[in-house]
């Protein structure tokens, strides 16, 4: 019996050295941690069991039946994150450069079942140079199975993933179709084929940094939601945005204790707005003044930052914030912005998130620009988002909320649960100014005449009144009072049913 014991113990420590000390060395040199130790720091302490530690290849081609590691270059299980369940793999560079192999495709597909089955979510921390040649189609199989099992994942459980090396090819597909995205600067690339190949293939010279670094990701692509200064922080973000999250599609995100009054009353948020329509103001310390204990995760910081999106809470309840940003652009929705937003709110919706709306928009932003890159369709995607959104559905509007991108986000006619305005909030087609050069174009001449007009259209419809009137907006409330207000919304809707009419699925406008 000792015998059997001391081999099991043996091959485990052959398994948990992955390709070897030197390898592992040459990854921390990288300034990068291992597939396991990256486990460690994401995982509670002792919570992580894993599946298949002995799983080889099988492949005999090119001298490989020579070389057969414990784990194939991928290490798999479940833990757990502040108690609560998670499916994991994590990528072992030091293995083949964490090339997926028909028995590596297997090991992930296995946990993704089990995340399905068992309604938990999967992490997947990526560290892989692609397909591995060796294995030919048999790797591409592999890749096809886990991105069908992305698929049938979307919208039943979360799914996060963590770029912590290169990845390449195929690698960048499967995290193209998880819910959220992250990178660590300096250490990690996506692309779809490397710098050599572009430089073959278009003659461009590009680093991997400029191709597919987190800074071009993060700020240009928009293909990753933020990016880390280093595996450990990574790790321990991503431990903070689980908290945020349900499990599945059919529980509550968790609620956790919170020693903020939902009573609180913010007196600084009356003058937060300035006297100036035309000068800006930061929406963050709204949203920061709004959330318990001022907690606030913003998600893709770095793009489109005329539209702020991320998670607080409110009474210790997960909620999805979605906010104009009148320090860019004038909080102007753009292409960017409106897929940005889109996406957020359908990833809200699927998983029974409340969503939070601040409105200070003066409408889409103008230019041949924008109508080429075909802005009408992408606003259309965040019409749609908030449209179909069946969740709880609290909008504030601060002050602009013009023309097209009034309705857009999140309006009663969209079916807005409770829409607030401050009095500082003006509900109009557009502009005093561009409405009256359109209604008393005859009068242009008369500069004197134009300024009364003006002046009189402000009185009229500069202020949410109007739109009050006829119950487009439920109640104008005092800035200070918007905690209380929103929370006692929020608190109201905590039992909302609404189904759609039967369909296959919808036809989003892509």
């Amino acid at each position: 019996m000792k015998d059997i014991l001391g081999e099991l113990e043996s091959r485990r420590r052959d398994a948990r050295l992955g390709g070897g000390q030197r390898r592992i060395d040459a990854q921390h040199a990288r300034g990068k941690l291992t597939a396991r130790e990256r486990l460690e720091l994401l995982l509670d302490e002792g919570s992580f069991e894993e599946f298949d530690m002995f799983v080889r290849h099988r492949s005999t081609d090119f001298g490989m039946e020579a070389d057969r590691p414990y784990g194939d270059g991928v290490v798999t299980g479940w833990g757990t994150i502040n108690g609560r369940m998670v499916y994991v793999f994590s990528q072992d560079f030091t293995v083949f450069g964490g090339s997926l192999s028909e028995t590596h495709a297997q090991k992930i597909c296995k946990i993704m079942d089990m995340a399905m089955q068992n309604g938990a979510p999967v992490i997947g921390l990526n560290d892989s140079g692609g397909a591995r040649i060796q294995e030919g189609v048999a790797s591409l199989a592999g890749y096809a199975e886990v991105f069908q099992r992305n698929i049938m994942a979307s919208g039943v459980v979360p799914q996060i993933s963590v770029i912590m090396g290169p990845c390449a090819g195929g690698a960048v597909y499967s995290p193209a179709m998880t819910d959220f995205i992250f990178m660590v600067k300096d250490t990690s690339y996506m692309f779809v084929t490397g710098p050599d190949v572009v430089k073959t293939v278009t003659n461009e010279v590009v680093t991997a940094e400029q191709l597919g670094g987190a800074s071009t990701h993060t700020r240009k692509s928009s293909v990753a939601d933020g990016a880390f200064e280093n595996d450990v922080e990574a790790m321990s973000e991503i431990r903070r945005l689980f908290d945020f999250l349900p499990l599945n599609n059919r529980e509550k995100a968790p609620t956790r204790p919170f020693f903020d009054d939902p009573h609180r009353v913010e007196a600084s948020l009356d003058t937060l707005v300035p006297d100036n329509p035309n000068q800006p103001y930061d929406m963050k310390e709204l949203i920061l003044k709004i959330a318990d204990e001022g907690d606030f995760y913003e998600v893709q910081k770095d793009y489109a930052a005329n539209i702020i999106i991320g998670f607080i809470r409110i009474e210790g309840q997960t909620v999805g914030v979605v906010a104009n940003q009148p320090m860019v652009l004038a909080g102007c929705l753009d292409i960017d912005s409106s897929r940005k937003a889109a996406r957020f709110v359908r990833f809200c919706d699927a998983f029974e998130i409340p969503i939070l709306t601040f409105v200070d928009v003066p409408g889409f932003l103008p230019g041949t620009g924008q109508e080429y890159g075909g802005v009408i369709k992408h606003g259309a995607k965040l019409l749609f988002a908030y449209g179909e959104a069946t969740v709880p559905k609290v909008t504030v509007i601060t002050r602009k909320a013009y023309g097209g991108a009034y309705d857009v986000m999140a309006s009663k006619h969209l079916r807005g649960d409770f829409n607030y305005a401050w009095p500082t909030a003006e509900i109009a087609v557009m502009g005093a100014k561009g409405a009256v050069e359109i209604l008393y174009r005859s009068e242009l001449g008369d500069s004197e005449k134009i300024a009364q007009r003006t002046r009189d259209y402000e009185d009229r419809f500069a202020n949410p009144f109007v739109a009050a009137e006829k119950g487009f907006i439920d109640e104008v409330i005092q800035p200070h009072s918007t905690r209380r207000r929103v929370a006692r919304a929020f608190a109201s809707l905590r039992g909302k049913k609404l189904a759609h009419p039967w369909k296959k699925h919808d036809n989003i406008p892509l």
